[in-house]
Parts: C-alpha cells; structure tokens; sequence
C-alpha cells in the first residue's frame, strides 16, 4: 500500500495530500489484486475471484486475479479499466480510465497482452490478444491495437498506426500531444489537390 500511494505522489499532478491519494480508486484497486493474486498463485480457489469481483463493485475497476503487474503501477481515475487473466504489465506502467487488455478469443494459455515498463495507455484505448507493448511506448486515447508493437514507439488510431515522434520525445503523460495520422493525411491530399489546381490553371 505505501509503494502504492508513493507511486501516485510521483506520477500524478493533482495528488494533494495523503488523505485525497486514499481515496483514489486505483490505489484500492491495485490493493485489493495484490491479495487476490497472491492466494491465486498458491493455488487457493474461488477466493481470489470473490475479492476481484468485490474491488470490481467497489472501485469499477476489474483485474483478473491472474494477471501479473509489475511495481510502481499507476491506473489514474480508473472507471472501465478491465485487465485480463494471463495479461503481463511491466513497472512504471500508467494507464487511464477505460483501457482494456483484453482477449481475442476462447484459446487457451496467454491470451492477454503484454505490456513493457514504462509505458503509458491513453484513456478507452484497447489492446486485444497475445502481443506485446515494447518499453517506454505510448498507446493514444480509443486507439485499438491487435498486433505487438516495438520499443520506443507511439501508436494513435483505430485501427491503430504506429508513429514515431521525429526528435522528440514525449513526457511520460503528454498522451494528449499525440500526432492525428489520420489529420495529416487529410492535410497532404488538400495539399496535392491545390497543387494539381494550380498546375491546371
């Protein structure tokens, strides 16, 4: 619990005082997998589940008891969060509220993602199956992402595009300076048409 309330203080702006970080719904959340997960890998049944299904109802946030999450995890506001059973997370690793890891299927064994360290998952952004997020990554808000993507990379868009910032690096939680692929498509075929005009002209 104290990892978990420095880990607030270190990764979110609005953190106030001790009194407001106890009642963050990540902080609970994460408390609650870290029992449930411990009793789910001495092999105790039914009660790890019952434990996730309580801090589910308590705190709208649902992670399975399987799922393996490394130190300094951070899910800020947290609402619709859902992490799957054999999902992997790496440290220093921020996400927001509605991300899901999910599955793609009924197949059995690692159906979940991946996630390397420090990466940070914008707000609704879905990441499906058995692929894997490279460290230090940055995954944009609604992004949908099926296939594993490299160390160092951005990803924006649905389906998901994989775009690297020319010299530059983001900041752990400038998720919302994200380029828009799709925008600047748009901007270089307005670009041509004006050109062609011009040429016709």
């Amino acid at each position: 619990m104290f990892n978990g309330i420095r880990t607030i203080f270190e990764k979110d702006p609005a953190a106030a005082n001790i009194f407001e970080v106890l009642l963050y719904q990540g902080l609970w959340a994460m408390f609650f997998h870290r029992v449930a997960h411990w009793l789910y890998s001495i092999k105790i049944p039914v009660l790890p589940r019952l434990i996730s299904q309580i801090s589910r109802l308590l705190t709208l946030i649902e992670i399975h008891p399987g799922a393996k999450i490394g130190r300094k995890f951070f899910i800020d506001h947290g609402n619709g969060v859902v992490i799957g059973e054999t999902a992997v997370i790496g440290d220093d690793v921020v996400i927001y509220q509605g991300v899901t890891l999910g599955g793609t299927g009924r197949e059995q064994g690692k159906r979940h993602p991946s996630i390397g360290d420090n990466v940070v998952i914008g707000a609704g952004a879905i990441v499906l199956g058995n692929i894997s997020i490279g460290d230090n990554s940055r995954i944009g808000a609604g992004s949908v992402v099926t296939k594993s993507i490299p160390p160092d990379t951005t990803v924006v868009g649905n389906p998901s595009w994989i775009i690297r910032r020319e010299g530059k690096k983001l900041a752990p939680l400038e998720h919302g300076s994200l380029p828009d692929p799709v925008h600047k498509a748009f901007d270089e075929l307005n670009n041509r048409i004006k050109a062609l005009e011009e040429k016709l002209k």
